[in-house]
């Protein structure tokens, strides 16, 4: 079959390459333009990525196309509803970091809890005093869930290794799950009131803006932590750092910050076609930084080898699919 792919890294083209072997391949490292799209015109199927915007004008020049494979979660770049009336499939990697986010989440949690900042700061000065270093244990805490899909099930897998209480909150509830990890499902200002750590793991929308605000910030167990490697907007900034200045919240783990509403999925982050500057200056210039007990991390919670990897994995088995006609994939 006759496969173009867009968008690509060298690594990944080599990987394709080497996995996809029999079908007639054509690789670009840009997007999907009007000059490369006259090279694959009778191609059957195309694979991009989110910044390959796939419209009428362009899809109408695709006369052989059978599917659509993109390397993103999303898929609001391409035109569903021609897609539709053309009959052409589209397949998208519906999961690929659960586990990776969640190890990344314990990292931010353990990096307060044993304030390992401070530590290796300290000590890269030569300075080896365990003054203001104490920790605390995470055993028997509670840790409150917000937001028990595929990531929020596997802090709940760490968190009971670590031998810590699981509170969650999520308008769809397993419980199943919960049964088998002795999780127990609260209403929101709950959680907030019994949690001694609160970590999002929710989508954001309208029902997730501003979860913890300036309204609800006093409702919060004084001492707690916050962590949140979902979306920045769940949280009002001015909220947490009130929080923060009160000393109602002890400290916090961010790898998202509100202003990030450009970002619409991570592996952005990676493309080439991302404005890493705005980044830069809207992290650079964050109030947040000011707190020697707020660590942020750059949005890096799902960028893994093996959380990458699964991506292209993902992709491979969707285009099998495609080209073996099977009928079961990850069909949009």
């Amino acid at each position: 079959m006759r496969i173009a792919f867009f968008e690509l890294e060298d690594w990944e083209i080599e990987y394709l390459a080497d996995k996809l072997k029999g079908n007639e391949l054509k690789f670009f490292k840009e997007k999907v333009n009007e000059k490369n799209i006259e090279e694959i015109k009778d191609y059957e199927v195309i694979c991009v990525f989110i910044y390959s915007k796939l419209n009428k004008s362009v899809l109408n020049k695709l006369k052989n196309l059978r599917a659509i494979v993109t390397r993103s979660t999303g898929y609001d770049h391409i035109d569903i509803k021609y897609c539709k009336n053309k009959k052409i499939d589209i397949l998208n990697v519906p999961f690929y970091g659960e586990n990776t986010v969640a190890e990344h989440t314990f990292a931010l949690i353990l990096s307060l809890s044993r304030k390992i900042h401070k530590s290796y700061e300290r000590t890269s000065r030569g300075d080896f005093s365990m003054e203001n270093l104490r920790g605390f244990d995470l055993k028997n805490k509670v840790i409150g869930i917000i937001g028990l899909g595929n990531i929020g099930q596997n802090v709940a897998r760490i968190a009971r290794g670590f031998q810590m209480n699981i509170l969650a909150f999520d308008i769809k509830k397993n419980y199943k799950f919960a049964r088998k990890y002795r999780i127990k499902y609260v209403p929101l200002d709950d959680l907030f009131k019994k949690s001694d750590i609160i970590s999002f793991h929710c989508p954001y929308n309208k029902y997730t803006h501003h979860l913890i605000n300036s309204k609800n910030i006093d409702k919060i167990k004084e001492g707690c932590f916050i962590i949140n490697t979902a979306r920045g907007q769940n949280i009002e900034t001015k909220a947490l750092i009130k929080g923060l200045v009160d000393k109602r919240i002890a400290g916090a783990g961010l790898d998202v910050l509100e202003e990030e509403s450009a970002i619409k999925e991570e592996v952005q982050l990676l493309s080439k076609n991302f404005p890493k500057e705005n980044l830069k200056n809207l992290v650079g210039n964050h109030l947040l930084l000011t707190f020697d007990n707020v660590i942020i991390t750059p949005h890096n919670a799902f960028n893994s080898k093996e959380a990458l990897k699964r991506i292209l994995e993902t992709t491979i088995e969707n285009i099998e699919v495609v080209v073996k006609k099977k009928r079961r994939g990850n069909f949009v």
